[in-house]
């Protein structure tokens, strides 16, 4: 329960994980999707979504994300596949779509450079907006975009080492960086009309930039509206009355809903605390929310994608933040640090981290819950 309210916080996760057989290779997820509510396919075939329900304390999302993580194990065991808790697939080659409208509209916008985004899978977590306060805490999310370094997992694309988060990388500076306003963190808001004219301007531009392309408007209509056409790392989501952190890796479903935990309490905080934007330090208190400013953010959010817990600054600002710091293991930093990764060795490292998931479920996750 909140310390300020009566009223819990709902929160909910989405992760995704790369399917592999028994010899670490990439395949489609088959029947999978059929075992737990929430397991759904991805835009591309070697991925497999899952997703909770909003959930009204950590206890209850952790219970509810294992059980379904549960079940699709079970249903994986006996058809001889794994699920990879890792943000690239380390070294591989193309990797396919699932024929879609949506798809192809994206592809024809983004052009070639859709391909990087064909080899992420990351975890996106909503927090319930609070009633006047969703710049508050749109605005504070952004300032927190930094902590994606906590679960940076996979330095790699196509076997070299990118980035220690080479996902952010791939998405902000490679996959979107000749599409105007999308893929990176947008700047802090006043008000909520402001964040409306912006979805609605970035909307006309997508739909000006997709019929440049050759599609048309009715087919974009019809797969996109100004949320959803939109990719930038927070963002507030009318359709779900949320809040969402798009910036995190996919990670061991522990460490994940750790940092759920974390922006769940956070939100908490903000409702009965000043939040003001102020100077290049940060903190949170139980009193006051300080965010720094936009381009102090930036500064820590580029170091986290570049280093990420290497950066003495970013384990600063995040433990100012309110961040326990030490409780995150990112596997970025146990796999990275070394030379080029084949094939056969990038296959091995997909079913080393196969088990470890498997096992971090066996274990039920012991994190603190609210």
């Amino acid at each position: 329960m909140s310390a300020h309210e009566s009223t819990p916080i709902r929160r909910s996760i989405e992760v995704e994980y790369w399917v592999v057989d028994d010899r670490g290779r990439l395949v489609e997820p088959g029947d999978l999707v059929e075992a737990s509510p929430g397991a759904e396919r991805e835009f591309v075939e070697p991925l497999l979504e899952i997703k909770t329900t909003p959930c009204e304390s950590t206890a209850e999302l952790r219970e509810e994300l294992y059980e379904r993580l549960e079940a699709v194990l079970e249903r994986a065991d006996e058809r001889g596949l794994g699920l990879v808790p890792l943000a690239t697939p380390i070294n591989h080659g193309e990797i396919a779509d699932r024929p879609s409208d949506r798809t192809r509209v994206q592809e024809r916008v983004i052009g070639e450079d859709f391909e990087y985004v064909r080899h992420c899978a990351g975890t996106h977590i909503h927090v319930e907006q609070q009633p006047g306060r969703a710049v508050d805490q749109l605005n504070t999310f952004i300032a927190l975009d930094p902590a994606l370094a906590l679960v940076n997992s996979a330095p790699y694309f196509r076997g070299r080492n990118l980035a220690t988060g080479a996902r952010s990388k791939l998405y902000r500076w490679m996959a979107y960086d000749d599409v105007p306003h999308q893929g990176r963190l947008w700047p802090y808001v006043d008000d909520t009309e402001e964040w409306t004219r912006r979805l609605e301007r970035r909307y006309e531009d997508f739909v000006t930039a997709a019929v440049d392309a050759g599609i048309d408007r009715s087919t974009i209509r019809a797969q996109f509206d100004p949320e959803s056409a939109v990719w930038t790392p927070v963002q507030i989501r009318e359709s779900f009355e949320t809040v969402e952190w798009r910036s995190p890796d996919t990670a061991l479903p522990s460490q994940v809903v750790r940092l759920a935990d974390r922006l769940a309490t956070v939100v908490d905080r903000l409702r009965g605390a000043e939040v003001r934007i102020e100077g290049d330090t940060g903190r949170v208190t139980d009193e006051e929310i300080v965010l720094p400013t936009f381009d102090a953010v930036i500064e820590h959010v580029n170091a986290a994608i570049r280093d990420g817990l290497d950066a003495d600054a970013v384990r600063s600002y995040l433990e100012r933040m309110g961040f326990e710091v030490a409780t995150y293991e990112p596997i970025a930093h146990d796999i990275g640090g070394r030379g080029p990764v084949d094939r056969e060795a990038a296959r091995r490292l997909r079913l080393e981290y196969a088990e470890r998931l498997a096992n971090d479920v066996r274990r039920a996750g012991r994190i603190p819950s609210d």
